[in-house]
């Protein structure tokens, strides 16, 4: 990508969304000017201009919560982009996934598919740090690998007898369940989800 394709405004900067390539998450909104978009383009991480402190900044560089670009898109215009990446750790300076928490309005609040499994995960690392007590989640790392191996197992099971009953509403249940006990497993071994969704897409290739 060639930074002299992009139309800058006229302090220098064009605005960038940042959007998780998995998810589809807007993430963050920052800008760009030539150099940091260069620098973007050449390390393969995000680099933005700070408007408050009139520097260059690199996400990640401090905190470790750096974004690995997976691609970069120009508007129609040529005056905004739109940056894929993978994230390491939360967008927010606040600690939260995304800038984007609040809301003005609520009319749509579903999460898309792939939404709803990357909150789940999230959800599910923070019972594992915190075992709240009480938590069908902390009593499953609680009793350690095992039990999780033998809940997996049953719900396999589970999936397997619905399917052959042609139970469509109990093998919605049950795919839910096995999906909900192999994510803590997967948390459990310590393996992204991502990882997993990345073999799909290799697999795919």
């Amino acid at each position: 990508m060639n930074p002299d394709t992009i139309k800058f405004d006229e302090k220098g900067l064009v605005p960038a969304i940042i959007q998780d390539a998995e998810t589809l998450e807007v993430l963050t909104l920052a800008y760009m000017n030539k150099e940091s978009l260069g620098k973007t383009v050449e390390t393969g991480e995000t680099w933005f201009y700070s408007r408050s402190r009139q520097e260059l900044w690199h996400k990640g560089a401090t905190s470790g919560n750096t974004q690995a670009v997976v691609s970069i898109k120009y508007d129609c215009d040529q005056d905004a982009l739109l940056v894929l990446v993978n994230p390491q750790g939360p967008a927010c300076h606040t600690g939260a996934v995304s800038c984007f928490s609040d809301g003005l309005t609520e009319r749509n609040t579903e999460l898309s598919d792939l939404q709803i499994l990357a909150t789940l995960e999230k959800v599910i690392l923070e019972r594992e740090k915190e075992r709240p007590e009480g938590a069908y989640t902390t009593y499953l790392f609680e009793k350690g690998v095992d039990k999780i191996l033998k809940k997996v197992g049953e719900e396999a099971a589970e999936v397997i007898i619905a399917a052959k009953n042609r139970d469509h509403e109990e093998l919605k249940w049950e795919a839910a369940d096995l999906l909900y006990h192999l994510q803590v497993l997967l948390v459990e071994q310590n393996l992204p989800f991502k990882e997993v969704l990345k073999t799909l897409k290799e697999r795919h290739k």
